[in-house]
């Protein structure tokens, strides 16, 4: 270990026990840093890290984030100015993949139909739409969105996708900016989200936006996937569009407060699929090599890769 640079792993929300026991395989690693200012710490694995932890650390060169957001980095009103890195590993990806595939069919072939069916013992095959009579948009095409969108094209579904600024993707149709969020939704009959939380996009996903959405489709009304993040979500919104049959039906991943409080009316809608922040779990067994590879790299005189841009805050 002997010339690398020090990590201090900084973890609120869950135990880091793993995290610690595979980054210390190949270098220094430390819960705490000794003191404020502590100078032998070079770089910092956080996920919601405590606030101010890193402010006064005179040599930290790079903060990694465990997870695929960087929200909880920006969360630190004391944040230093070194440069941020994103994770991003393909099992990461294929997660999201899954969750999203998952989701995009249960609905597609009416799951909650037969799920409900089944609990009366009723024996009723309801009419069925091929998949490229179905549109599923996807808000967000960064790698988790583009691969997702490649899977549900593969699938036999028409993607459209829709990102702040202009994107070009084979098989899917896109849509940018704020002048092609409502052309996005009126041509979307099951709608992913998939964007990453910043000041542009909290609470974007409200009433409003989910009016747009198409409900004259072989679905019988429209659908709404969030496995971004929470805050870009209202729920009152989602559950006032879900009772008045602006929504069909939602898959919820992530919610404005998590847990999810027992008390929400989301855990008993009928409507509602609820997971509990689980599409894509960030696993070390996958996470750790990337960030130490990237780390030897970086000491090695090389570029940094999926730096987030601070300004955009993502």
């Amino acid at each position: 270990m002997a010339g690398k640079g020090k990590i201090l792993l900084s973890i609120t929300g869950f135990n880091p026990q793993r995290w610690y026991e595979m980054l210390s395989e190949d270098r220094e690693v430390v819960l705490e840093p000794d003191g404020p200012a502590d100078p032998t710490i070079e770089y910092a694995v956080v996920w919601k890290q405590k606030p101010g932890v890193l402010a006064k650390l005179p040599n930290l060169k790079v903060i990694f984030s465990i997870g695929a957001g960087v929200d909880h980095v920006f969360a630190d009103p004391n944040l230093p100015q070194v440069p941020i890195v994103r994770v991003v590993a393909d099992n990461l990806t294929q997660y999201m993949t899954e969750y999203v595939l998952w989701r995009v069919l249960d609905h597609h072939r009416q799951g909650q139909l037969y799920r409900a069916q089944q609990t009366k013992k009723i024996w009723h095959e309801p009419p069925q739409r091929p998949a490229e009579d179905i549109s599923v948009g996807i808000m967000g095409l960064g790698n988790l969105g583009r691969s997702a969108a490649r899977a549900l094209t593969a699938v036999g579904f028409h993607v459209n996708g829709w990102s702040r600024r202009p994107q070009e993707l084979p098989g899917v149709a896109t849509f940018s900016g704020d002048a092609g969020l409502v052309p996005f939704l009126n041509a979307t009959d099951i709608l992913v989200v998939l964007l990453p939380l910043t000041e542009a996009t909290r609470g974007i996903v409200n009433y409003g936006l989910l009016k747009e959405l198409r409900r004259r489709n072989g679905l019988g009304g429209s659908v709404l996937i969030n496995a971004g993040r929470g805050r870009l979500q209202r729920d009152a919104d989602i559950l006032r569009a879900l009772d008045d049959g602006t929504l069909k039906e939602a898959s919820l991943d992530v919610f404005e407060v998590e847990p999810l409080p027992k008390t929400s009316p989301l855990w008993a809608h009928p409507k509602v699929f609820v997971t509990p922040h689980a599409a894509a779990t960030s696993d070390p067994a996958h996470l750790v090599a990337p960030m130490l590879n990237q780390m030897d790299a970086f000491e090695r005189g090389g570029p940094l890769e999926h730096v987030v841009d601070r300004e955009a805050g993502y």
